[in-house]
């Protein structure tokens, strides 16, 4: 487990989807997020760029939390926290 020193996020779990285009960093992001308690946090790697709407998408439909998205050149890292929903 890693905590992001800015907001204090304690991250469980990450998963790199580098390399994967849609839909797979989305149904693999669902799979990471399904063993995790509600609450935990899972660090999201893509280099998808359709990675930028399909996951805030998935987020919303699961009733998840988007705690922050960091993009570079040719990555976006994700910080999802799991809802009570699922």
């Amino acid at each position: 487990m890693t905590t992001t020193p800015s907001d204090d996020v304690a991250i469980v779990a990450t998963l790199d989807t580098s390399g994967l285009l849609c839909p797979l960093p989305v149904y693999k992001a669902a799979l990471a997020l399904q063993p995790l308690a509600s609450g935990e946090v899972l660090e999201l790697i893509c280099t998808d760029p359709g990675s930028l709407a399909d996951i805030p998408a998935m987020v919303r439909q699961r009733g998840d939390e988007l705690l922050d998205t960091n993009q570079t050149d040719t990555t976006q890292v994700f910080l999802i926290r799991k809802g009570a929903s699922l």
